[in-house]
């Protein structure tokens, strides 16, 4: 099986001799650096570099991007590569660093110094256990760092099965692409960063409007909206009376639970105020938008029911409501913030404030129960609210 490995690498190597040239390393390094390149997403360019470096003559039969990046859930992403397979993308949460301890792969994120490694025990440690090379019979692996301006260091590994390993040519045409294919992840990174942290932060439609340039004080928009505001009871004498790490285990878990039940359904979570959520759900087909913050809130309230953390149960108080809200920037100067604005902003806070008045878990405006007319949902009566002359009929659920 060896002989007819080292025949088969041996024609491809004749085959291809003297493509290992100057114009043609120039055209890779051009191919990265251009238009094409720019446009394509990290699996395009790993399988486009994958198959450019074989038709050069380089027998990768395994290319792997490690990129790190800032995410709260995620270290860094790992997308893999290798002839006539699908290309693998593996996000890898925080700790996973401890999978690539003492692997020549973490030597290299800390010398930040490029590093060719062969197979077996070696000084730099063993690198066949990692997801992406088990298996796979790879003789040698070229590992380079790809140093970043900024922020955490990320490493681009070139792997093959033919005996011997890389020629010293082949190693210098990786050589040569490396601050190259550098530069063009560092793009790719430094595009995700701002994504995701925007989404983390903002929520995706804020976040596409200031991607969009709608960034200046005062751009406000009318927009028709179902209202969603949930609020832990009794949190004021929770955190009275525990430590302050509990208390963020609490709220963390707590949102942990309300937050997806209203992502499922569209919603988009403005505020966190302390241990309230605001969410909104734009649309104007207001029985469509209402029904989805309905089944958030029903979602949120089987989540939290028989909810306990370190022993400490968690209950809320939801609201909801339909209306016309403004929506955009308002701050001073360098110190701007997104928010939703209007009478209708004010009536679901004072409906919130009702639930727990009169110690309901759900309560919802009038206009929300017209648009929905849920089965199970009575009158709780009409009410007077705080800044409102006329009284508000609420509905709760049975």
């Amino acid at each position: 099986m060896n002989n007819l490995l080292d025949i088969d690498y041996a024609v491809e190597t004749r085959a291809l001799a003297g493509s290992l040239n100057t114009t043609a390393v120039l055209g890779l390094i051009e191919w990265l650096t251009g238009d094409e390149c720019h446009a394509l997403d990290e699996v395009g360019l790993v399988s486009g570099l994958g198959r450019r470096l074989r038709a050069l003559g380089v027998p990768v039969d395994r290319l792997t991007l490690h990129l790190m990046t800032l995410h709260p859930e995620y270290i860094g992403r790992t997308i893999a590569w290798a002839p006539s397979e699908p290309v693998e993308i593996h996000d890898r949460e925080h700790g996973t660093r401890l999978a690539i301890a003492n692997t020549p792969l973490q030597r290299v994120f800390e010398s930040r110094e490029m590093l060719v490694v062969g197979p077996g025990q070696s000084p730099h440690g063993r690198w066949q256990h990692i997801d992406v090379f088990a298996g796979r019979a790879l003789v040698q692996l070229m590992i380079a760092p790809l140093c970043n301006a900024d922020g955490p260091v990320s490493a681009a590994i070139f792997g093959t099965k033919r005996p011997g390993g890389f020629t010293s040519s082949e190693m210098q045409v990786i050589e040569r692409i490396i601050p190259a294919l550098r530069n063009t992840s560092e793009l790719r990174i430094l595009r995700q960063v701002e994504l995701s942290l925007l989404d983390t932060y903002i929520g995706p439609l804020t976040a596409s409007r200031i991607l969009a340039g709608r960034i200046r004080q005062g751009e406000i928009e009318s927009m028709q909206a179902a209202l969603l505001l949930c609020d832990l009871r009794g949190f004021t004498e929770l955190s009275n009376r525990l430590p302050g790490e509990t208390v963020l285990g609490l709220l963390n878990a707590y949102f942990d639970r309300v937050i997806p039940a209203i992502t499922h359904e569209g919603g988009e979570v403005l505020k966190f105020m302390g241990d309230a959520v605001l969410a909104f759900f734009p649309g104007y087909d207001a029985t469509r938008t209402c029904n989805a913050a309905l089944s958030a809130a029903r979602a949120i309230l089987e989540a939290l029911d028989g909810f306990k953390y370190e022993g400490i149960g968690a209950k809320a108080g939801i609201a909801l409501h339909h209306g016309e809200v403004s929506y955009g920037n308002i701050g001073s100067g360098r110190r701007l913030d997104f928010t939703l604005i209007g009478g209708d902003v004010n009536l679901v806070s004072r409906i919130q404030g009702a639930c727990s008045e009169l110690g309901e878990q759900l309560l919802m405006s009038e206009a929300f129960y017209e648009a929905v007319k849920p089965e199970d949902a009575v009158s709780a009566g009409s009410h007077r609210l705080k800044g409102f002359p006329d009284g508000a009929e609420l509905y709760r659920v049975r």
